[in-house]
Formats: structure tokens, sequence, C-alpha cells
């Protein structure tokens, strides 16, 4: 694994003073990398820890602006925290043309992840496209810093496979770091319970287990939600590498049940810390559950006391206003 990080003077001030306004000309600058293989939907492919032997594999998702002959284009940089503001980007292929054509994955053309530097602020949309290839969604952030945006898509073309582009995004206000959430086995969000077994291992396959449950009793009719019974995002604390991972069964398969547990194969691309973003949906509202884990930590043996705090700093929402716009 290994990523390009560049941080302006900028960022390294801020780092250095807690007490000061994040700016919005001024946020981090976009990381970039040369061009790597074109990876697999799952993104799940596991890349050499540093400093470690063996072959080259793909770099993760989320690391670079551009990859296989397509780019990000965000639109809006920067906005100010708290305040509703339109977030607009568009897809460009090699020649510099937008991509107005996209193959439906999971349910959406596109999926798009904003998540704040320090992985406490997660949102999960999905934006409109306009016929001229623009992408667009309200948000509101709750906090000054640096978030990252990542694009989640697959042209629609032969052979195309699925991509994952990231840009940098500000939002402008009173600055107030925050350090990651301490790890734990059990979430409470929004009166549900969600307890996580398994643990990721660097450059090898895991399962992760996650039980969903609310007042006591195991939550057995959980609805599809993005053709599966849960989705689940991992990010990787310091460079955002961004894993994504899907139920190995589907709902109307014969043998995949609505609840209480759902499984994920995931492979972690190095030891390090991370943090999962698990969405369900139940009762007709979409909810998301947030762990930190650690990649090569043995699993806990113990059950942990629950986390009473709110999972991921948004309610679960349908309209993209919070944590979800679908």
């Amino acid at each position: 694994m290994h990523a390009g990080l560049r941080i302006t003077a900028f960022a390294a001030a801020l780092a250095a003073t807690f007490g000061t306004a994040y700016g919005v000309g001024q946020g981090l600058d976009p990381v970039v990398e040369d061009s790597a293989p074109a990876r697999h939907e799952g993104h799940g492919e596991a890349s050499p820890t540093p400093g470690g032997g063996g072959a080259r594999e793909a770099t993760p998702g989320g690391l670079q602006i551009s990859e296989g002959g397509y780019t990000l284009d965000l639109k809006t940089p920067s906005v100010t925290a708290g305040k509703r503001s339109e977030l607009s980007f568009v897809i460009r292929d090699s020649a510099g043309r937008a991509v107005t054509a996209f193959q439906r994955e999971h349910e959406k053309e596109l999926h798009l992840i904003v998540a704040s530097r320090d992985l406490v602020t997660y949102r999960h949309l999905h934006p409109t496209r306009a016929a001229d290839g623009t992408w667009s969604i309200p948000v509101e952030l709750p906090r000054a810093g640096g978030y990252r945006v990542f694009a989640d898509f697959t042209p629609a073309r032969k052979g195309a496979e699925n991509l994952v582009l990231g840009a940098d995004l500000a939002a402008s206000g009173p600055y107030q770091p925050q350090q990651l959430p301490a790890s734990d086995t059990t979430v409470k969000i929004h009166g549900y319970e969600v307890r996580l077994d398994g643990a990721l291992s660097p450059g090898k396959e895991s399962e992760l287990k996650l039980k969903v449950s609310r007042n006591g009793q195991p939550v057995t009719n959980l609805q599809p939600y993005l053709g599966a019974y849960g989705h689940l995002v991992a990010l990787r604390s310091g460079d955002l590498a961004y894993l994504h991972v899907h139920p190995g069964g589907e709902p109307g398969d014969g043998t995949t049940e609505p609840g209480p547990e759902i499984s994920f194969a995931a492979t972690a691309p190095s030891g390090g810390a991370y943090r999962l973003f698990l969405d369900f949906k139940h009762e007709g509202e979409v909810h998301t559950a947030a762990f930190t884990v650690r990649a090569g930590a043995a699993a806990p043996t113990t059950d942990a006391s629950p986390a009473d705090g709110p999972a991921a700093e948004a309610p679960a929402q349908e309209d993209g206003t919070g944590g979800h716009g679908h």
C-alpha cells in the first residue's frame, strides 16, 4: 500500500493551531497519484503493507482524483460549515468530455460518499445527473475542516470496471479537531444496537458479521437497501483509503435471511485503524452504525460497553439533507 499525500502549508498550519478558522480557499490539495489498473467493484483487493515484499497490487479506491482515463472534476471545492450548499461535480473521460452514461450498480448509477478527515462525519449520498453530465446534491456539513469526496461508479462501456475517485473538500468556519472515536464492538444508533464480530486482517480476506437488535430483540425483518440487507464502507484512518464491500448474499436468493445478522467479506490493504460505516434499512428508515477497528489486532473476546452516542454524525435521511440522499 502506498499513496501519495500532498498537504498544503495551510493544512499544516491548521494542524498546529487548533482554534483558528478553516479558510474557504485554502483546503487540502487533492490527493493525486499516477494512474493504476482499474479494480473489481468489490474494492477489497489487498496491496502490500508499507515496506513489505511481494508483488504490487491495485491501489485502494479513493486515493486518486484520476484513474483509468477518468477524472473527478469537483465543481464545489469549498462550502461553509453548518450551511446548506449545492455540491456539484463532473466525471470526465481522457479527452476531458463529461461522461453521461453509467452502469447501474447496487440500484444507482453513482454512489457519493463524503467523510471528514477525522472520520467523525459521514454522508452516503446519491446525487442527480443532468443531461450535460453534471451531478449535484444539496449538502450541509456540521463542522469546519477537511473532507474527502468519493465518487463510486462504473462507466457504461464494454469491459469497464468499477472506479472510486476522490477529491478534497474544505468546509470553512471555526476549526476544532477531533480524535478518531475509540474502538468498540457494540454501537447504539436511533434505538438500535449493532454488534460487530470478526476482525480485519491485513492482506487477507476475513469475515465481518454485524448483528442488529432493538429493545433487546433481534431484528429479523430488515429491508433491502441498495440491493442488499446492508451496505458497508470502510475508510482507513490517515489517508482515507476506501474499501467498499457488500454481503455475500442478497434478498431473494433463497438463502440470505433479512437479519438479524449481516455478513461481509473484507480485505484490509494494510494494518492500522479503520472506520466502518454500516447502512441498514428498517421500517422505511436508513440508519448508519459506525465502528473503529484495527486491522491486525485480535478480535475482542468480551462484550464492550455499547457506545451511546451517534455512530456517524448525521441521522439517516431519505431526502439527501442528512446522512443519506437517495
